[in-house]
């Protein structure tokens, strides 16, 4: 079975009551952060990549007035994030191929997704077509010291949960780099690593 396969299978188990699963609490920490450091504007067209049944969204949108995106891989997840948040525009999609129209987005996340991402420099090739000039790209990611995590990647494809490998911010900021993105700063607290890039 494929990291895809696995993570549809998974996710869309959870998906009725995610907020309320082991993943969904653990990764409403990193949702917190996003938050506190993501500087939105009334009126931005926000992507999360990645996003679940929309909670990150949900929460951004109280402080400011947005147009919310949102695309996940599991049909379920999505069927949930369009009946919580209507509000919002919702589609099934990987994130290589995203069904949202070139430099639409003034802000794009990814929220404890990325080490799910088969093909990370597909998806920077997706974002860069995705953003606006200047736009901001938040990717936040568990932090795992870097012995500990090279250990890890040699297990990881043997998640039944369809991670693939995880990254430290200076692997991500890397790949970007690539794509016409240039780091503005990386917050790290505790587990939880946050790597801010903008589109040049």
């Amino acid at each position: 079975m494929s990291s895809k396969e696995k993570n549809i299978k998974t996710y869309n188990k959870k998906a009725d009551d995610y907020d309320n699963t082991l993943d969904g609490k653990f990764t409403e920490k990193f949702k917190n952060l996003l938050v506190d450091i993501v500087n939105v504007n009334d009126g931005d067209f926000v992507l999360d990549v990645g996003c679940g049944n929309g909670t990150l969204l949900s929460k951004l949108s109280r402080s400011k007035s947005i147009q919310g995106f949102g695309t996940d891989i599991s049909p379920e997840m999505i069927k949930n994030a369009k009946e919580l948040h209507p509000d919002f525009n919702f589609a099934t999609a990987s994130c290589e191929a995203i069904p949202f129209d070139d430099n639409s987005m003034d802000i794009i996340m990814a929220c404890c997704a990325y080490h799910h991402f088969p093909d990370v420099n597909a998806f920077a090739k997706e974002v860069n077509r995705l953003i606006k000039p200047n736009g901001n790209l938040y990717i936040a990611e568990v932090r795992i010291p870097p012995l500990l995590r090279h250990i890890v990647n040699i297990f990881v494809p043997l998640s039944p949960d369809g991670d693939v490998k995880f990254y430290s911010s200076n692997e991500i900021a890397k790949t970007f780099s690539t794509y016409g993105f240039e780091l503005v700063n990386t917050t790290k607290q505790g587990y939880m690593q946050i790597v801010h890039l903008r589109k040049v």
